[in-house]
């Protein structure tokens, strides 16, 4: 591990190097995540470990309950409705303040950038979600940190956890077109710019919706094709994926 890591940022990188993983599915739904796993994979103490995991149980990206182990949300039907649902209801009115100023933050011009580039390198056959979920999170989370309630920035910070979880799906299983997603983004961008607080309401909520949509499609298809999971699922602990 390098020497410049200080015990501050030490479970910091863990924690992101880890979340990422979660978000661009490469730890998949449903997969345990041990502090042993974890110490192992990194290098890193096992305290170290347990304060990374702590973290992203607190953001809603793992889930644990009473003496278990952290696993990794499995997200239904219903959570995804009303994750979308609520998530729309605050980045809209984030979005309408937003450009009630008529100032788009540089984090999310940044954000934008970042993702047109992740999309131009996404043209291989498998590629990873990770920078493409990155980006595309920096740029609703600059946006909504940006417009001047940070109630609303707190509200919108404690359900990202789990929209994360949804962005990452979305863009791990290609449910959108990235040009789609890389177009939608500057259209709001230039509604905020413009001040055109209606537009910039409209077309936030359409993405989400858009995206919300997909994700749906893309669930009800896979349970469609695997009749029978959800009532196996206890049987199947054993057989987790762990990190």
């Amino acid at each position: 591990m390098d020497d410049v890591l200080s015990v501050t940022t030490l479970p910091r990188a863990v924690h992101e190097a880890l979340r990422e993983s979660i978000i661009a599915q490469r730890v998949p739904p449903g997969s345990t995540v041990t502090e042993k796993a974890v110490a192992e994979r990194f290098g890193v103490a096992r305290p170290t470990a347990k304060a990374a995991l702590e973290r992203l149980v607190a953001e809603g990206l793992l889930r644990r309950t009473a003496h278990k182990t952290a696993r990794v949300p499995e997200l239904d039907r219903d959570d995804i409705v009303d994750l979308y649902a609520n998530r729309a209801v605050v980045e809209e009115a984030a979005l309408r303040r937003l450009a009630e100023a008529g100032e788009v933050p540089d984090q999310a011009l940044s954000a934008q950038r970042s993702l047109i580039e992740a999309a131009r390198d996404a043209g291989m056959d498998h590629p990873d979600a990770g920078p493409l979920a990155r980006a595309d999170i920096m740029f609703h989370r600059a946006l909504v940190e940006a417009q001047p309630s940070p109630r609303l920035a707190r509200l919108h910070a404690l359900l990202m956890g789990e929209i994360e979880l949804c962005i990452g799906q979305v863009l791990a299983h290609r449910l959108l077109a990235l040009g789609d997603v890389v177009d939608q983004h500057q259209g709001i961008l230039d509604a905020v710019s413009a001040g055109d607080v209606e537009l910039a309401g409209r077309l936030t909520r359409a993405h989400i919706d858009g995206a919300r949509d997909r994700l749906l499609t893309y669930f009800d298809e896979t349970r469609l094709a695997l009749p029978g999971a959800q009532s196996t699922e206890q049987g199947e602990e054993g057989s987790r994926n762990r990190v």
